[in-house]
């Protein structure tokens, strides 16, 4: 019997990339913009970084797109980021800055 462990690289980016997705979305709302908005936009990036990934698998592997394993791929992608808002960016206050970034930039 023997075991093997690998990770494929894509699936390393895209749960990086959906780790990060709540900050970046915190960049481009303000305050004001309802949670509501702010998740249905988490949403539709985190399908559209799932979208992108599996474009990405299929370029380099030369094999069929596979829009059922992207659209899949879509639904853990997006707790992860939203774990990753609640569990780590709000708490330590990342979200709310982010938020205050361009809000600041704007004005001076």
């Amino acid at each position: 019997m023997s075991f093997a462990f690998t990770l494929d690289p894509l699936v390393v980016v895209q749960f990086v990339i959906s780790f990060v997705l709540p900050v970046l979305v915190g960049l481009v709302t303000t305050r004001v913009t309802s949670g509501r908005w702010k998740a249905v936009l988490l949403a539709a990036l985190t399908l559209v970084t799932s979208l992108l990934v599996e474009l990405a698998r299929t370029i380099g592997s030369g094999e069929v797109y596979d829009l059922g394993v992207a659209l899949f791929s879509a639904l853990p992608a997006f707790v992860v980021a939203v774990a990753g808002h609640f569990g780590l960016w709000k708490p330590t206050g990342v979200a709310e800055t982010a938020q205050t970034v361009l809000i600041t930039a704007e004005e001076g």
